[in-house]
């Protein structure tokens, strides 16, 4: 476990701890004077708020300890995709320069919001905008480098905090053993993955149709359907994302065989990552929605 890591036992800051923290990261970095902060639905490896001070619309996302080079990475990835006309929140650096700026709870980085609304992950035009976006920024991000990008690495089978349950060591073995099989067996369209790509970090400008994306999330490489496999599940499952998928194949640069194929075993092992941060924030009641999952995605 890296040393700015937290341990399976540290609870996680109060919401409104993580406000005040923000605000007075917000004041001493960048001099920002927000006139208000309202949270953003809760991602996986994040936390979001949009943000308002004086004319401008920002938004800041808090990644977790240990993060600092993905998200740099995936901020860089954003200048990249903007430079090719797709929009993509702009990042804004710190008084001093950087990228992002270091607080007791992990990274906070600061972008200028994309103008439209956030999508209705259950809408299917909205998925078809959802599905679009993402299929457009994986393929322009498929030549795009960076240091803290990181390798895809299935979670750790060993790991102590997967004692939290009975269950949970084996489940989530089963999950990496069948995604290792997956990627030792099929060949699987490699590129940069957003890693959070749910329907709260793309946006639609009804006024000019132009749909983009806030952030580009934790980046690291892997196996492009792992994304998919994380929109889908936002969405419900893939009985209820169907117009995503459509989206996504009509964009994108993975065939459908190839998705269809690798789907369910990517699916399964997002339950898995779930589960383990779960497991390792101490989170009971999202530690059963992972079983319930898990054990629904085996029937």
């Amino acid at each position: 476990m890296p040393d700015d890591e937290p341990s399976p036992s540290t609870p996680r800051p109060s919401t409104q701890d993580l406000a005040t923290e923000v605000l007075s990261t917000l004041r001493d970095q960048w001099h920002l004077q927000p006139s208000e902060i309202v949270a953003l639905p809760d991602q996986l490896h994040s936390r979001g708020w949009e943000v308002t001070a004086g004319p401008g619309r920002y938004i800041c996302r808090l990644a977790e300890p240990g993060a600092r080079q993905p998200v740099e990475a995936g901020l860089i990835a954003a200048e990249h995709l903007r430079v090719r006309d797709i929009e993509a929140g702009e990042p804004v650096r710190t008084l001093a320069g950087g990228l992002t700026a270091q607080t007791r709870a992990g990274s906070l980085a600061l972008l200028r919001r994309v103008p439209g609304r956030r999508l209705n992950g259950g809408d299917p035009i909205d998925q078809q905008w959802w599905g679009d976006r993402l299929g457009v920024v994986h393929k322009a991000l498929q030549h795009f480098h960076h240091p803290g990008l990181r390798p895809w690495q299935p979670l750790d089978p060993a790991a102590a905090h997967l004692s939290a349950e009975p269950w949970l060591r084996g489940a989530v073995a089963d999950a990496v053993g069948a995604a290792t099989r997956l990627t030792v067996t099929d060949r699987l369209t490699y590129g940069v993955l957003h890693g959070d790509p749910s329907p709260a970090s793309f946006v639609v400008d009804p006024g000019t149709g132009r749909a983009g994306l806030l952030d580009c999330g934790a980046s690291g490489v892997g196996p492009l359907v792992y994304d998919v496999a994380a929109a889908v599940g936002y969405a419900g499952g893939a009985d209820r994302a169907t117009d995503l998928i459509d989206g996504y194949v009509a964009a994108g640069p993975v065939r459908r065989d190839e998705l269809e194929a690798a789907l369910p075993v990517l699916m399964r092992l997002r339950m898995a990552v779930f589960a383990d941060r779960a497991a390792r924030r101490g989170d009971e009641r999202r530690l059963h929605c992972a079983r319930e999952a898990l054990e629904s995605n085996l029937g």
